[in-house]
């Protein structure tokens, strides 16, 4: 069979007196039988190259999912007089949510079956959920698209009734006043997705009726509304990628006007929770990691700000939690989180963690009045658990760890962190992850290298129970902290981004170097893999430096970063410019124009390539990866093998359920094993 070869139509783009030649700009357009029909095609060309492969995806498929606990439950936890947890049931998709009044002993309620809602759906999503104070209605969020655009429903929970009353086309983002009776809600635009207004809906009113209590009419910003941990306010938080504005009402008074906090400044970011008389806020005002101040709920302003815990250089402060005794914090230090339980009187410490790379982070903790902290950890070889923490006395309860059914154990495994030298001598460090028994330091073991490296978010090191189908087959599985992210602290992200953003491409292929130089792997085994604008980091490196890999995974890669960045229709575009720049300006059209993938394609030799993509995307606009493989089998000069999966009832997340997932890293895994020559 063939490879579809993609229609040329130039289309001429000038930006700065600058001229590109898109010859597939046509494809912009999902109700175009023409692209439809294209997509339909790679599709089966995937379908064709991959047929050797399809009775072992079912097998990986089979493998994956009987790891997986079918019949599962959450750990309850305690808020309003109930137990709330969700649990699954054999052979379902989807999530079932339940609530047990006073105690675990009670009758169950269940709330909200998901898998009832779903049936007959190619893809279904429920985001928020909700209930009123008074716990006797819900609402929640359903997306059926995958576009992340949801409708908001409400359902009676004393007599089991959905009402005929619904909220469409919102973000899937609301909260509940104080009256049982007043939804907050955010709506996005239309066409960008950009989340710019906040309404009020009285239950029971016509939604033509609800009133727009803030409109965010700066397009860089977007906005969410939520309640403080007390409950007792309901702010509206209003976020650009490098400042925040923050404003606020009583909860109990729902008709009120929004006070402003602390009004926007460029490069100032803040984030407030509620304690007593006063706002605490974590803010990065002359802090570059962040600090914690407070303030008084009454005059709340910047020049009232008082440091409950002042800038560190070395400690980016990630979060906070309030409770009655204690202040919690969740830190990184060295590329490690760390908890931190303060006393509001008296010296605090700190939780202590063995593995040597790992990820722990604060978990639900409604509750106020408590010694209790709930928080999470997992790591490399430690699968997923949740752990209940004694604040005075430092006991330690293990509540959960998720059962990686058919046995595991970790002593099989070893987990390392090593620092490979980027281009500039900055150390960045790689967590990995083996079988010991099959492990040789030769360089001839099959190495998959991941990465995302945007927006500040870190890569911390965790468990996946469906990774252990390449550890089982001799894969070593690496993660790359690259700059881009915030795995170091501030610096990390602010040093990758803007005109830096190469950092976060040459970091990479530091890490990929570094891993063949010390024997871990070898090019003919050296596999990478990323989404998103991890996506773009695959594009870019494949651009500069393919001989280092044998294949690449780029799911819904952002490839196409100068038009689409031009391009302020699409979503997520304007939101952007502080994270890439705006190429309107010549400086930042330049510097992009010079690592964005798409544009880059040359007439040169790729590794064999896995694309992936989702006809609804709604954050990576399907034909970014679609021009990217059509331009890519244009000029690429090997015989490697290049496919695009475009999954046609989904968004960015992919296939909707817990099982569907699987089928398409069923794919991917026996896309890489073939490479290897390991389908077995």
């Amino acid at each position: 069979m063939q490879a579809p070869i993609a229609p040329k139509k130039p289309q001429l783009l000038e930006t700065h007196g600058h001229q590109r030649q898109d010859p597939y700009y046509w494809m912009n357009d999902r109700e175009n039988p023409e692209v439809i029909r294209y997509l339909q095609a790679e599709n089966d060309y995937l379908k064709e190259k991959l047929k050797p492969t399809e009775s072992f995806q079912q097998s990986l498929f089979e493998e994956m999912k009987r790891r997986i606990k079918e019949e599962d439950q959450s750990v309850p936890y305690f808020k309003s007089g109930y137990h709330w947890f969700v649990r699954y049931e054999k052979g379902q998709e989807y999530p079932i949510y339940c609530r047990k009044l006073g105690s675990m002993e009670a009758e169950e309620e269940v709330i909200l079956n998901v898998n009832t809602l779903a049936q007959g759906k190619s893809y279904y999503q429920v985001g928020g959920t909700s209930t009123t104070p008074n716990q006797k209605i819900l609402a929640f969020a359903a997306d059926e698209v995958g576009r992340r655009i949801y409708t908001i429903y409400f359902k009676n929970l004393e007599n089991g009734e959905i009402f005929e009353e619904s909220i469409p086309e919102i973000t899937g983002n609301f909260v509940w006043a104080a009256d049982n009776q007043t939804l907050f809600y955010s709506k996005q635009d239309p066409d960008t997705l950009r989340s710019y207004r906040i309404f009020k809906h009285f239950l029971g009113s016509p939604v033509a009726q609800d009133v727009l209590v803030y409109e965010e009419t700066d397009e860089e910003f977007s906005c969410v509304v939520h309640k403080t941990k007390s409950e007792k306010y309901i702010l509206i938080h209003s976020e650009s990628t490098i400042s925040s504005e923050v404003r606020f009402i009583d909860a109990q008074i729902p008709d009120s006007d929004f006070t402003l906090l602390q009004k926007r400044i460029p490069n100032l970011e803040y984030a407030a929770d509620h304690y007593g008389d006063d706002f605490y806020i974590r803010t990065n005002d002359q802090a570059q990691n962040f600090k914690l101040v407070k303030a008084p709920i009454s005059t709340p302003g910047k020049e009232n700000w008082v440091d409950v815990i002042p800038h560190r250089p070395d400690v980016l402060l990630e979060d906070f939690d309030l409770f009655s005794s204690y202040l919690v914090t969740q830190e990184r230090s060295q590329g490690l989180t760390q908890i931190q339980i303060k006393p509001w009187e008296g010296e605090g410490h700190k939780l202590q963690f063995d593995d040597e790379t790992y990820t722990a982070w604060i978990s639900t903790n409604p509750e106020f009045e408590t010694d209790w902290l709930r928080f999470g950890y997992n790591s490399l070889t430690t699968p997923s658990s949740v752990v209940d923490y004694h604040m005075l006395s430092r006991e330690k309860t293990l509540l959960k760890q998720q059962e990686v059914v058919g046995g595991y154990d970790p002593g099989e495994f070893h987990s390392e962190r090593i620092w490979a030298k980027a281009h500039d001598g900055t150390l960045v460090p790689i967590s990995l992850v083996y079988k010991k028994a099959l492990f040789t330091k030769n360089g001839k073991n099959p190495l998959l290298l991941y990465s995302y490296g945007s927006y500040g978010y870190s890569m911390d090191a965790y468990f996946s129970s469906n990774r252990l189908s390449l550890l089982n087959r001799g894969f070593v599985f690496a993660i790359a902290h690259i700059r881009g992210g915030e795995d170091m602290g501030r610096h990390w992200y602010e040093e990758g981004k803007m005109l830096k953003k190469k950092n976060t491409f040459t970091d990479f292929i530091s890490c990929a170097e570094h891993l063949i130089a010390q024997n871990y792997t070898s090019p003919p085994h050296l596999y990478a893999m990323g989404g998103s604008a991890g996506g773009l980091l695959m594009g870019a490196v494949i651009n500069m430096k393919p001989e280092l890999f044998k294949g690449v995974i780029a799911n819904v890669p952002f490839v196409d970063v100068v038009t689409t960045m031009l391009d302020e229709s699409i979503p997520l575009t304007t939101g952007e410019f502080q994270e890439w720049g705006n190429p309107k300006h010549q400086e930042y059209y330049e510097y992009m124009l010079s690592y964005s993938p798409y544009d880059n394609v040359e007439a040169k030799e790729y590794p064999n390539l896995l694309v992936t993509s989702g006809l609804h995307d709604s954050q990576v606009q399907y034909w970014e990866p679609t021009k990217w493989v059509a331009k890519l089998r244009d000029l690429k000069t090997d015989s490697n093998l290049l496919l695009l999966y475009t999954n046609m009832e989904a968004g960015h997340g992919g296939a909707s359920g817990r099982f569907n997932a699987l089928k398409e890293l069923a794919l991917e895994y026996a896309f890489l094993l073939m490479l290897e020559g390991k389908l077995i």
